[in-house]
Order: C-alpha cells, then structure tokens, then sequence
C-alpha cells in the first residue's frame, strides 16, 4: 500500500449531513466509540510517555542528519502543523462521515505508534534541539523531563499526511500534502527526529487511513428505524 494510491481514492463525495448522520445508529456507535476511544488515549499518554523516557535505547545512524546542521525551528514547525489542523478541521467538521473516518484513522495512527514506540526503544538523534509545543507539552508529554524518545514514527508528519488523504478537494490535498513535506523536513532540521521516522509517517498514515475506511464502511445514509 502506498501513500499515492490511498490519495486516489475517491472521497470528495459526502452528500450526508449531521441530522442525517445523527438519526444514523451506525453512525452514532462509531462516533461515540472513537471519541470514547480518544479520551481514553489521552488519559493514558502522559504515564505512556514518561515511561518511553525513563527507558534506555539505541543511537540509530542517520547519514542524512550528518549532515544537516541543527537549528530551533520550533516556530515554523507548528505554524504549519497547527495551520493544516485548522484547515483540515474546518473541511471535516460539516462532513460527518469524512470526520468519522479522519477520527478513527487518527486513533489507529496513535495505537501503531505507541506499539512502535514500545517495540522500538531509541535515544534522539545526535545534535537535538528540543521541539518546544505549549500545547501538548502541557497536556499530553506532562513528565519531569522533556520526551525525546517519542520517534518512530514521527507523529507530527503523519498527521498532517492524514489530514491529506482526509480531505477532499484536490487543491486542498495538494496544500496539505507539501504541508507534510515541510514539517518532516522541519522536525529533520530540528535533529527531533531520524530520517527513518520521517519517511515513514505517511505510510503508517496511509495504512491507518485505508484501515479506518473498513471500520467506516458502513451505510449511513439511512436514518435509524
């Protein structure tokens, strides 16, 4: 499965509206359960991470990062991360079952990166320069140290890849799409991140998408009876 091919699929079409999705019983147990689904993500994160830290790991060689010097672009990184969200979710929200599935695609993206994050215990690349994000530093990474460990794969460029292949118009794709390619860069010229963790961000994103299309698949253009 690659990325170019999970982007070809057709998902521009969304007839549907909230009334009608909500009178929809399908419909309404997806959407509760992944949202139930997300809020227990969030609850366990944060020990989650801390416990990544705290874990010894390896220095992978990353002849890329040799030569790239290091800078802070903390900045620019989630200016374009929190620009793409925005967008993304200004497309979704009025399109129920575009957003159900972008939901469900996004908690299989967390679930396969903790799974590798558990499987996969790394030290950061050489020359690091702390990513510095207020947000989810405060509520998600709430640890006595700053977490490093969190790499393979790299989160911030997988959820931009995925609000990518979300979307519908392929204008807005295509804006994403060089949205995704610019954090992984950022994050590289930030040392946040190995080469490997950006290069394979869109296609656990693409995976995680094609994925939540089958447990989305359902008809929920019927109302309840």
């Amino acid at each position: 499965m690659s990325f170019t091919t999970v982007t070809a699929t057709p998902v521009a079409a969304e007839p549907l509206r909230w009334p009608a999705a909500w009178r929809n019983a399908s419909f309404r147990v997806r959407l509760l359960g992944v949202l139930v689904l997300l809020l227990g993500l969030v609850t366990v994160l944060p020990r989650f991470f801390a416990f990544i830290q705290a874990r010894p790991g390896v220095v992978l060689p990353d002849p890329l990062l040799a030569l790239l010097p290091a800078h802070d672009v903390s900045g620019p990184t989630f200016a374009v991360i929190y620009l793409s969200i925005g967008v993304g979710v200004v497309y979704l929200l009025p399109r129920p079952a575009l957003l159900l599935r972008a939901l469900w695609a996004y908690w299989l993206l967390h679930l396969c990166r903790c799974l590798l994050l558990w499987l996969l215990p790394l030290e950061p690349p050489v020359g690091l320069v702390l990513l510095r994000d207020p947000l989810v530093d405060s509520l998600i990474y709430a640890a006595p140290a700053p977490i490093t460990k969190d790499l393979f794969f790299s989160g911030h460029t997988a959820t931009v890849a995925l609000l990518a292949l979300s979307v519908g118009p392929v204008r807005l794709r295509r804006w994403l799409v060089v949205g995704a390619v610019a954090v992984g860069l950022l994050v590289l010229v930030q040392h946040a991140h190995y080469t490997y963790d950006v290069l394979a961000a869109p296609l656990f994103a693409a995976f995680c998408f094609w994925l939540s299309g089958r447990i989305t698949s359902g008809k929920h253009t019927a109302p309840a009876r």
